[in-house]
C-alpha cells in the first residue's frame, strides 16, 4: 500500500495543521481525495475545502487524481486556503446587489434633492433591463451553472461584490435614473425616439437570450458532480471560444447605446475588460487540453481577438 509523506508547503508552519509533518498510508485505489479526509479526520480544523496539495513540482494536485499515479513515499505539500466559500454564494451575493439598490433609485426620486418627476422612456425601458438582466443572473446561478471548483476564499465575496454593487449598483443607477434624463429634459432626443429604443431593446433581448443559451450548453457539457470538461459545439461555439462573453458584452453595450451615459459607459467597458482576460485563459486552457482536436476559433471578437 503507497505511503505518503505529508509536509507544510512553502516550509510554513500551518496553525491549523500543528502535528505536520507525518506519514499516511492509503489503497491503491485511493484518491487525493481520499487524503484529503483522512488530513480532515487528524484536523478537524482544516474541512476538505480550506486544503490543497501539490507536488515538490508546484503543481497541484485534483480531488479525482488517483494515488496510483504517484510514486510510492513521495512528499505532498498542505497549504490551508484559509476560510472558504462557496461559488454558488459569491454569485447570489453579487447580483443580489443591483436588484436592491436599482429600484431605490427608481422608485425614491426624492434621494436626489429636486422633488418627483415623470421618468423618461428610456429611464423605465433601462431599469426594465436591468432589473431583468440580474434576475437572469440568478436564475442561471441557482439552475443552470455547474461549477468546477465547489469554494472561493471567503474574502473574494467582498472584492467581486464591489464590481456589481458599486459599479452596476451605486453609479450606473445614481447617474441613469437621475433628474436631467427625466421625461421633461430628454423630450425629442434619440433617448427618447421610440422606434431608436424598440431597436435597442430587441437587440438586448436576442443578446440575454443568446448569452443564456449559450450558458446551457456548457451545462450539458459536464455531468452533475464531475469536473469533465469537453470542446462545446453549437450555436455561437463554431466560431468562437467564449461566446457567452461576447453576447453579455453585447447586451450591456446596448444599454449603453440607450442611455448614451458616461457611469453605463465605465462599467461595461470594466466588465468587457476583464472577461477578454477570462476568455483568454479559457481559450488558451482548451487549446492545452484538447490540442490539435480543438477547432480553430476566435476568443471572443470575431476578426478581432
Amino acid at each position: 500500500m503507497p505511503t505518503f509523506k505529508i509536509d507544510h508547503a512553502n516550509g510554513k508552519k500551518i496553525p491549523t495543521a500543528k502535528a505536520l509533518p507525518l506519514s499516511l498510508t492509503f489503497e491503491p485505489t485511493d484518491t487525493i481525495a481520499d487524503v484529503k479526509k483522512e488530513l480532515n479526520r487528524h484536523f478537524p480544523r482544516l474541512p476538505l475545502t480550506r486544503q490543497r496539495l501539490s507536488l515538490e513540482s508546484k503543481e497541484v494536485l485534483e480531488d479525482d487524481r488517483a494515488l496510483s499515479s504517484l510514486n510510492d513515499n513521495v512528499t505532498l505539500y498542505l497549504k490551508d486556503l484559509g476560510p472558504q466559500v462557496s461559488w454558488r454564494t459569491v454569485f447570489m451575493v453579487e447580483y443580489l446587489g443591483p436588484l436592491l439598490i436599482v429600484p431605490i433609485f427608481y422608485h425614491f426620486p426624492q434621494i436626489y434633492g429636486q422633488g418627483t418627476f415623470k421618468h423618461s422612456r428610456m429611464q423605465t425601458l433601462v431599469y426594465a433591463l436591468v432589473m431583468l438582466h440580474y434576475l437572469k443572473r440568478e436564475f442561471e446561478t441557482v439552475f443552470v451553472h455547474r461549477f468546477s471548483h465547489a469554494t472561493m476564499p471567503a474574502f473574494n465575496i467582498i472584492k467581486n461584490s464591489a464590481h456589481y454593487w458599486i459599479l452596476s449598483g451605486l453609479f450606473l443607477a445614481a447617474s441613469t435614473f437621475a433628474p436631467w434624463y427625466s421625461a421633461s429634459r430628454i423630450s425629442g432626443t434619440l433617448r427618447d425616439n421610440e422606434v431608436y429604443l424598440n431597436c435597442l431593446a430587441g437587440v438586448w433581448a436576442f443578446a440575454e437570450l443568446s448569452n443564456l443559451f449559450c450558458h446551457l450548453i456548457l451545462r450539458n457539457l459536464r455531468p452533475a458532480g464531475t469536473r469533465k470538461r469537453a470542446i462545446p459545439y453549437g450555436y455561437g461555439f463554431n466560431w468562437i471560444s467564449c461566446p457567452n462573453y461576447t453576447f453579455e458584452t453585447l447586451a450591456w453595450s446596448t444599454v449603453c447605446a440607450i442611455t448614451l451615459d458616461p457611469a453605463v459607459a465605465i462599467f461595461t467597458v470594466v466588465g468587457t475588460v476583464q472577461m477578454v482576460f477570462w476568455a483568454i485563459k479559457k481559450h488558451k486552457n482548451y487549446k492545452k487540453e484538447f490540442g490539435k482536436d480543438y477547432p480553430k476559433r476566435w476568443v471572443m471578437f470575431p476578426l478581432i481577438l
